[in-house]
Parts: structure tokens; C-alpha cells; sequence
């Protein structure tokens, strides 16, 4: 039974991965329809950008955390955090809401950190799944959401560094595939240490909701984007009481 959950979480991780091929293909759409524009309205990507971090958030601070013993793995939460905004910043690439995103570059720094990223999402994604199905499903949720406007930024930069298409698409399915990879490093881990591996992720959510979506989604000041934020996190409460107990 525990071998077929473990694979469950594989499975859920790699459903998951498919948002950076998803987010490459709305990229390529959203730039032959726009032409890198299409600022203002309801399909300004910062809305999107919102509605994730409020999504991301309310999953670390009402599932994610009441899992975690945090008088014994504040260490980890803090870890988390900080691990991720140096990579972020040492990396210049986040969810930009912008038509073209200024000092972002796509080198062997960017790669490893979307990497790092991708492998710690995955860690998540099955030790929330192996604590509770519910949880895993959670967090891949807001895997999947934060993902995709990260995701368009990554194609859209590429693209602006005249990547060939094919080697974009190639690019991002590779990071979708690391998904899985720690999804079964997960696996791998002592009994012990899945508690302080969900504080770790639930510290790099913290970051990417707060400290990077947040932002960027209120670059200018709208009161949609609030809406948006604050429908983000009405979803994942609403998930919590229409669904059955779990």
C-alpha cells in the first residue's frame, strides 16, 4: 500500500510537471495574439500572478504549516525562505507581469536554480501526499499556479534570446520532468525528516507568495489585484469546506 501511494505522488508530481509545458504554450499565445501586450484587461497576467500568490499562500498558512511542528523545524521554514530568495535573486527570473522583464537572463545560474526550484516542488508534492492526499493534491495546486506565470516569464525571455522554439519547449519539459525526480528523492528521505521537508517547501512558498508574486502582481496599484489575491485564497478555503473531511 505505501509503494502504491509513494506512486501516486510520482504520478501527481508529474501531472504537475506538464504546467511548464502549458505555460510555454500560453507564452507562444499570448505573444503572437499580443505581441507581448494585452496589459490592462482581465487577461493582464498579473491577475494571474495574484490569484497564485493567494493561492500559494493560503495553502503554507492553513495546510502546509498546522502539519509542521515548528517549535522544533523553524530552522528548516527559515532555510526555505532564504534559500530561495538567493537563489531568485543570484538568478534575475521571476513571474513578471510585464511585457518585457528588465535584468532577466537565462544562463547556467537560471538553470539550476529552476532546477533546484522544480526538485524542491516535487519533494513537496509527495511528503504533503504522503502525509495526506489532500495536502499532496494542495500543493501541487499551488505548485502548478505559481508555476505558470513563471513559466511564461522563462519561454518569453528565452524567446527574446532567440531560442528556437523547439529548444524552448525541450527546456521546459526538461524542468517539468524534474518534478518527479523529487517526487522520488521524497522517497529517499528518513521518516524523521518529512515534517522539516515541509517546513523547507513551505518556506520557499512563502518567498515565491510574498516575496516575489505579491510584488510583482502590485507593480501599480489596482484594486482587481487585490481581488484577485484575496479570490486565490477564498479557493483553497473553499476547497477546505465543500470537500469532504480528510
Amino acid at each position: 500500500m505505501e509503494a502504491l501511494t509513494g506512486w501516486l505522488a510520482v504520478l501527481l508530481a508529474l501531472a504537475a510537471g506538464l504546467s511548464d509545458l502549458a505555460a510555454g504554450w500560453l507564452a507562444f499565445r499570448a505573444a503572437s495574439r499580443f505581441g507581448g501586450g494585452g496589459r490592462g484587461g482581465m487577461g493582464d497576467p498579473r491577475y494571474l500572478i495574484a490569484f497564485a500568490s493567494g493561492v500559494l499562500l493560503a495553502v503554507v498558512f492553513f495546510d502546509v504549516l498546522p502539519e509542521v511542528d515548528l517549535e522544533a523545524h523553524y530552522g528548516f521554514l527559515a532555510l526555505g525562505f532564504f534559500t530561495f530568495y538567493v537563489l531568485e535573486k543570484a538568478m534575475m527570473l521571476h513571474a513578471c507581469g510585464e511585457a518585457e522583464c528588465e535584468a532577466h537572463a537565462i544562463g547556467p545560474v537560471a538553470v539550476v536554480g529552476m532546477a533546484l526550484d522544480n526538485v524542491v516542488d516535487g519533494v513537496g508534492i509527495a511528503t504533503g501526499f504522503l502525509v495526506d492526499p489532500w495536502l499532496g493534491g494542495l500543493i501541487a495546486l499551488a505548485v502548478v499556479l505559481h508555476e505558470v506565470p513563471q513559466g511564461m516569464a522563462s519561454a518569453l525571455i528565452m524567446r527574446a534570446a532567440r531560442w528556437p522554439r523547439r529548444r524552448i519547449y525541450g527546456t521546459l519539459a526538461l524542468a517539468g520532468a524534474l518534478y518527479p525526480v523529487g517526487a522520488l528523492l521524497a522517497g529517499l528521505l528518513p521518516e524523521g525528516l518529512a515534517e522539516a521537508a515541509l517546513a523547507f517547501v513551505a518556506g520557499d512558498f512563502l518567498y515565491i507568495g510574498a516575496g516575489d508574486l505579491l510584488p510583482e502582481a502590485h507593480r501599480r496599484f489596482n484594486v482587481r489585484v487585490i481581488l484577485a489575491v484575496l479570490a486565490g485564497v477564498a479557493l483553497v478555503l473553499a476547497l477546505k469546506l465543500l470537500l469532504p473531511a480528510h
